[in-house]
């Protein structure tokens, strides 16, 4: 049995639907009973939460594998290890854990985070794979959409840093094939995009599939911090953010390399095809309408 956590969450989901095409044996794991009542076909459903320990022990119950996904949150290093441990007291065999690009290189923020969890997970003595992504293409929808749609345009302090954007679904795919371990055992995979782009390229790449002008406006990071604080985002969140725009800034996230196209053994979903296909979401409501 392979059990899927952050079942409702993004990539969690992608995972949770992919083991179903490829596994016989699939528990997804939820936190509430609306959102499991969501499950798709295919996979059995179990309410648990990282927080609660005897929940993780029923969820764990009979299980080989587990992937291991967590909200960006400040207590993501407790809420993890929680899972690590009751991984090894219940006698899992593999663990694949999402962790975050830059955790091998970079101590702030959520890399940060994620490298405790890391080191944690090698220290139990499980069998692991960790996989460390890049950005998401779904971020791209997920933070510059709104303002896109409203204003024409999107806003951040990054300069002319490049990040190589990959798919939730490709990362589904290693994180799949890694359940079984074997050849992945004991592996870091740090995964790209096939093309880093700076923001100025992305704004022209979502202008040319939504046939309308989309500008990127740099801004300072003290504009930045202030809007979004202005939006009600938690200060720990934008201090994050911040911190992680400062590791692409660095280069942190500039990589491309061959390795996701051999772990997935197919080409990469790329950021022209993702756009290509939600370029609606780039458009404001009345050409949507």
């Amino acid at each position: 049995m392979i059990l899927i956590t952050g079942s409702s969450g993004s990539v969690g989901k992608a995972v949770l639907q992919e083991a179903i095409r490829k596994e016989s044996k699939v528990r997804g794991m939820y936190r509430s009973r609306e959102e499991a009542t969501k499950a798709p076909s295919g996979c059995e459903a179990v309410l648990a939460d990282y927080a609660d320990k005897q929940s993780l022990r029923k969820a764990l119950d009979g299980v080989n594998s587990v992937y291991v996904v967590c909200s960006p949150i400040p207590q993501l290093v407790e809420l993890e290890s929680n899972m690590v441990d009751a991984c090894k007291e219940s006698g899992v065999k593999h663990v694949v854990l999402n962790s975050a690009m830059g955790a091998g290189d970079y101590p702030k923020s959520f890399p940060g985070w994620h490298r405790k969890v890391e080191d944690k997970l090698k220290g139990t003595g499980l069998s692991y794979t960790i996989l460390r992504p890049n950005g998401f293409l779904q971020n791209i929808v997920a933070y510059n959409a709104p303002s896109i749609r409203a204003q024409g345009a999107f806003y951040a302090a990054m300069g002319d840093a490049k990040v190589s954007y990959l798919d939730a679904g490709d990362i589904a795919v290693v994180a799949v094939k890694s359940l079984h371990a074997g050849a992945h055992a004991g592996k870091t995979y740090e995964l790209n995009g096939p093309e880093a782009i700076s923001n100025q390229e992305l704004a022209k790449r979502i202008s040319k599939v939504t046939a309308r002008t989309v500008n990127y406006v740099d801004i300072p990071e003290s504009a930045q911090r202030e809007s979004m604080l202005g939006l009600g985002m938690p200060e720990w969140q934008v201090t994050a953010l911040l911190e992680l725009q400062q590791y692409y800034k660095q280069g942190g996230g500039a990589r491309t390399d061959g390795l996701l196209q051999s772990l997935i053994q197919r080409a990469p979903v790329t950021l022209d095809q993702y756009l290509t296909a939600n370029a609606r979401e780039f458009r404001d409501q009345a050409a949507s309408a």
